[in-house]
Order: structure tokens, then C-alpha cells, then sequence
């Protein structure tokens, strides 16, 4: 032992009575009364002397109690207050703690208003619900890597190459919005996870329709009373898609008149008006 540090022993750290316990350099061993103990540093920032916790002997022995206390005496020789940068450290590691799926959720709900029907279809979130977040959901955001990527999606990377894309696009647009919030975000993790994937492979497939010759006698195949029935038939009577059809109400219709609301119209809503649709008599009957 010399220069005042490192006075105490391992033996006499365990065998300690109540009391204070110095170790040298500011290291002291605090012995309650209860048989607990707990480390404790003394150092000097700017005339005045500051006490900080480093930690119980039941977690933290003699060595890395001393190891802590060369770092905080560290610290202080450069004018910095240890206490202090500890509770800097916490709050940055606080703030890269965001865990992936709270993050996602978080995205979603500011690019609500840029969606159609403001996105309750989930259409936007559904990528990441199902393909992305059963893996990576419950991982700090600040920790995801171009391998953790890689690794979730390459099982549809090649079968499922639409949704494979869609579901890597969206990620993309949650690590921005990551950025965006101040955590510290690999903002090329997705890029290369896309180099390691490799190309899909797979072209994507166009939903097939029914040819115009066909529609006829396909129409009068919808001869049950039912709703879905007769949602098909207005359907094809009025040329719409489905989420008109889907959502129509009574006060859309004056008269022979169906007027389609802007946001149930497969365009951007804010570059789009109303849609007007005359109906036949036929579509009339069926409404």
C-alpha cells in the first residue's frame, strides 16, 4: 500500500464494524447498523466537496469500488463534477432506451393526417406489426443494426418480396423519425441490411381483375339477398373501388346522385374534391 490509497483488505472490508472506513483518496465503506454497507466517494469540484453513492458492498466489491473511485477523482482533477455526468450518462442512456415498437408507434401517429381515413385501415402499420415488431419490437431503437434487420426479414425477403419492401420502407421511416427526435440511430442500418439481402428476386404481381366480356355473367351470379352481394353489384354498377361502397351512409345520396367524400377516395385528400357518381335505376334499387 502507498500514497494514502488502498488501506483497507478484503478481510477487512468483510469483518467492518458500524462506522465510516476509509480507504484512501475519498473511497469510503459506510457500515449501518442493519449489516449493510454501502461505497462512498469524497471529492472536492470547485471548493466545494461533493459525496456521491457508488454502489452496496453486496453488489459492488473492493476493487471495482476503487476502480469507480479513480474515475470519479479523475473527473474532478479535469473540473468536473462526477455526480453530475452520472446523471448526464443516465439521461442519454434514458433517451437511447426507446424501445423499437414505441417508436414505430409514435411515427405512425404523426404521419396520420397524410394518410387515407387517417390510416385506420392499417394499411401503413401493418408491415411492421406483423413482420417486423414480433422481433425487433421489444429492442432499444438506438441498438438495432443492419444484422438484426437483416436477420428478421430475410425469411420473406425472397417469398414475399412486396411485403418485404414495404415492411423495410416503413422501418426506414421510423429510424428517420428516431433521428428526428434526437436518439442516436444507425440512420444507414437499413441500407445496409438492403445490401446484405441482396435483390428480391420476385416480380411483383398485379391483383387480377375480370375482363369487361365477363362482368355480365358474373353479375348475375350475385343473386343472394345478402350484403356482400349486393356491395359487389353497386359496386359494379357505379365503378367505384371498395371503401365507398364499404363506408357509403344515407346523406351521401340526393336523389339519383351518390357523392363519394374526398376521404374515402384512393387519392391524397387535400388535392382531391368530392365525387360525384350518377346511379342507374338499378344501382338505386339495390340502395
Amino acid at each position: 500500500m502507498s500514497g494514502g490509497l488502498n488501506k483497507l483488505s478484503a478481510a477487512a472490508v468483510r469483518n467492518a464494524n458500524v462506522g465510516m472506513h476509509g480507504d484512501g483518496g475519498g473511497l469510503w465503506l459506510v457500515k449501518r447498523a442493519d449489516g449493510g454497507a454501502q461505497w462512498v466517494q469524497r471529492v472536492s469540484i470547485h471548493g466545494r466537496r461533493r459525496e456521491m453513492g457508488l454502489g452496496g458492498l453486496k453488489d459492488v466489491s473492493l476493487a471495482q469500488a476503487r476502480e469507480m473511485a479513480s474515475d470519479c477523482r479523475a473527473l474532478a482533477k479535469q473540473g468536473i463534477d462526477p455526480i453530475k455526468e452520472r446523471q448526464k450518462q443516465r439521461r442519454e442512456a434514458e433517451r437511447n432506451m426507446h424501445l423499437l415498437r414505441d417508436v414505430a408507434a409514435d411515427a405512425f401517429e404523426s404521419r396520420k393526417a397524410e394518410l387515407k381515413g387517417d390510416g385506420k385501415a392499417g394499411r401503413w402499420f401493418s408491415p411492421l406489426e406483423l413482420h417486423i415488431l414480433p422481433k425487433l419490437g421489444a429492442v432499444p431503437i438506438a441498438q438495432i443494426d443492419q444484422i438484426d434487420i437483416r436477420d428478421t426479414l430475410k425469411p420473406i425477403w425472397h417469398n414475399k418480396a412486396s411485403t418485404a419492401q414495404k415492411a423495410i420502407e416503413r422501418l426506414n421511416i421510423v429510424m428517420k423519425h428516431a433521428a428526428a427526435l434526437g436518439l442516436d440511430v444507425d440512420m444507414q442500418a437499413v441500407d445496409k441490411a438492403k445490401a446484405l439481402l441482396g435483390k428480391t428476386g420476385q416480380k411483383v404481381k398485379n391483383i387480377g381483375a375480370l375482363s369487361w366480356q365477363v362482368v355480365p355473367a358474373f353479375y348475375a351470379t350475385l343473386a343472394e339477398p345478402t350484403v356482400t352481394h349486393l356491395a359487389l353489384k353497386l359496386l359494379i354498377l357505379t365503378g367505384l373501388r371498395s371503401a365507398p361502397i364499404r363506408f357509403i351512409r344515407e346523406d351521401h345520396i340526393d336523389g339519383d346522385i351518390l357523392t363519394v367524400p374526398a376521404d374515402l377516395m384512393k387519392s391524397r385528400r387535400d388535392a382531391v374534391d368530392d365525387f360525384r357518381v350518377p346511379m342507374s335505376a338499378e344501382a338505386l334499387a339495390i340502395i
